[in-house]
């Protein structure tokens, strides 16, 4: 019943890494000791192809049901699929040792954690200050100054716009502060990004318009969720 629900529902899950559990489905392909083909197996892999997920291979094939009457065999009815671009990790792993009071045994994979630069302090200049006044003033005197008579080709039009870009870059931090990035660090927020933001939460729609400036709160309502 569930994979006819999943199979005739459009399922909208985006960016699945993996998917694993146990799918209660035998069949010849896994399982050594059952003889035939299911065509549920058939309907899960078309839900898995639709996710862009495959079939995981394991690194030792044993059973990953235990049955405990001695007249049932055991089977293979837990699964891992994984997304099929990952380059991260490819197989998982059967512990036929871990099953302790369970008839199923458990499966692992391992998934590689890099380390990560998270920024957590920012330069700013704050709204109609002395600091922006200053700043606005030596970027146009610098404007002012380019000589673009000498940009007679493309590598003197790139070391003018390098130049520029460095003293743009020198009297930025001349005038900005460093502030400490916090959940309350969102200066730009308004009551029509949080009007927005609710009907997003409720809809899971944002109504298209014109506006770069609420395209752009829409956006970051959007990343903050």
């Amino acid at each position: 019943m569930a994979l006819k629900y999943l199979k005739d529902t459009e399922v909208n899950i985006d960016n699945v890494l993996i998917m694993t559990g146990d799918f209660n489905i035998r069949d010849y392909s896994r399982d050594p000791d059952f003889h035939n083909h299911s065509s549920h197996k058939d309907t899960l892999i078309d839900i898995t192809d639709s996710l862009y997920l495959e079939l995981s291979e394991p690194t030792n094939y044993v059973p990953t049901r235990y049955s405990n009457n001695q007249h049932k065999s055991n089977s293979v009815i837990d699964l891992t699929f994984l997304r099929q671009d990952s380059l991260e990790y490819d197989n998982h792993f059967i512990h036929p040792d871990w099953y302790l009071t369970s008839d199923h045994i458990l499966l692992t994979i391992n998934i590689a954690i890099f380390e990560e630069d998270i920024q957590t302090k920012k330069h700013i200049i704050i709204k109609n200050s002395e600091e922006e006044d200053k700043f606005i003033i030596e970027l146009i005197e610098a404007i002012k100054e380019l000589n673009m008579d000498s940009a007679q080709s493309k590598e003197a039009l790139e070391h003018i716009i390098q130049m520029f870009t460095n003293y743009t870059k020198k009297i930025w931090y001349k005038y900005s502060k460093i502030v400490n990035i916090t959940k309350h660090s969102k200066v730009w927020w308004d009551e029509n990004c949080h009007r927005d933001l609710e009907k997003y939460r409720q809809t899971k729609k944002m109504k298209t318009g014109n506006n770069s400036r609420v395209q752009s709160r829409r956006q970051n309502a959007i990343f903050l969720i």
